[in-house]
């Protein structure tokens, strides 16, 4: 038990210390675990577990929907993956359909996979930049 509470103390943490790219990174990885868990509930038949975990994965794309900026050129061009997604997520929930779900889960890590590199690339500079200081 008290372990437990110290794995949900040190989650606490890293989620209060995160800073905007991360808390982005940590969403898209949270969304991919809903999103896996739920074909595994497809597969198992398991309907209540599936729909529980589609409606987290949902509520991810639609904070990430909420949060992005359209001010920024690049963010038009997302939003509407990002309705394809939910769409998917939504289509796969009523039809119980595991294919929409790998392929909501293959855009999703897509996403994440590119968002990663995108932090990595900043790190770099700011280190190049610090390194020159």
């Amino acid at each position: 038990m008290a372990q437990n509470k110290a794995y949900q103390t040190y989650q606490n943490n890293a989620v209060n210390t995160a800073s905007g790219g991360e808390l982005t990174l940590m969403l898209y990885n949270g969304c991919m675990k809903f999103i896996k868990q739920a074909i595994k509930d497809v597969h198992a038949k398991n309907y209540e577990a599936k729909n529980t975990n589609i409606q987290k994965a949902q509520n991810i794309i639609q904070e990430l929907m909420i949060t992005l900026d359209q001010k920024v050129e690049i963010s038009k061009q997302i939003l509407p993956l990002y309705e394809y997604i939910h769409f998917q997520l939504k289509e796969a929930n009523i039809k119980n359909d595991a294919a929409l779900l790998e392929e909501a889960l293959g855009l999703v890590t897509e996403f994440r996979d590119t968002w990663k590199q995108v932090i990595l690339k900043t790190r770099q500079k700011q280190y190049a930049q610090g390194a020159q200081v």
